[in-house]
């Protein structure tokens, strides 16, 4: 069940990929690659203006402790275990 104070990205609906937490806070996560096509399909945005917007008005604002989050799944091959 989504918490109702769980904030949702309003236009990427398709990208939302679940539910985690932090500090007991359900958070929705997004895929961020998903988001940028949304932004290139949608509104006609080049790649490069998608990512720039995505950067600054999407993952650079801060709405709170119930912000939802951006999975960058390219971040993800750089990292070890």
């Amino acid at each position: 069940m989504i918490d109702e104070n769980t904030l949702l990205a309003d236009g990427f609906e398709k990208a939302l990929i679940g539910f985690g937490y932090r500090h007991n806070h359900q958070l929705a996560i997004y895929d961020y690659h998903t988001c940028v096509e949304i932004l290139i399909e949608r509104d006609g945005m080049s790649e490069e203006d998608a990512i720039e917007y995505m950067d600054y008005n999407v993952i650079g604002s801060y709405v709170g402790e119930y912000t939802p989050v951006f999975f960058n799944r390219d971040l993800v091959d750089g990292c070890s275990t």
